[in-house]
């Protein structure tokens, strides 16, 4: 080999490391966040037996995003008699509620996207945990959310996960 084709060589092979090292940089240099400020927070609506949350992310890299609400709260019920009248029940119940939504990369526009989900209804409740008088069944009527947690996942890897108190 020529003395002018090594010294070709290490410059190509310095392009090539720089050029791997910037498209890892820009492959895991994001930081996921709210958008709309330093101190922006998701929006949360309490639909009753439902928690919507919604947002928008910036910081986002281009790959398939998954979002996951965790929400916490106190359950309140209603006991029904034979005869259909209601009462409310006399136990609260602590229930966690979820919600996952998975996010394709084509719809992330400049490393952002928005999102919005409502977390699924609570399971049902026995009249025994409801604090019925009888075996008649119970139904939740409310929950009274008291936290929520958004878990965003990117290529695998947790790049957000954020509490909030309710």
């Amino acid at each position: 080999m020529s003395r002018r084709a090594g010294l070709l060589r290490k410059p190509l092979t310095l392009l090539f490391a720089s050029g791997m090292t910037l498209v890892a940089l820009v492959a895991f240099a994001a930081n996921v966040h709210f958008k709309g400020g330093a101190n922006s927070e998701p929006t949360f609506l309490d639909r009753g037996t439902v928690l919507n949350v919604s947002a928008c992310l910036a910081g986002l890299g281009n790959q398939d995003v998954t979002i996951t609400v965790t929400a916490k709260g106190i359950g309140k019920t209603t006991c029904t008699n034979p005869g259909g009248k209601t009462s409310p029940g006399i136990n609260k119940k602590l229930t966690n509620l979820s919600a996952t939504q998975t996010i394709s990369a084509t719809e992330i526009k400049n490393g952002q996207v928005c999102f919005s989900l409502d977390t699924k209804e609570p399971g049902p409740i026995s009249a025994k945990e409801a604090g019925c008088p009888n075996n008649n069944w119970a139904a939740f009527t409310d929950v009274d959310f008291t936290s929520a947690e958004i878990v965003v996942k990117q290529g695998g890897k947790t790049v957000l996960s954020q509490s909030f108190s309710l």
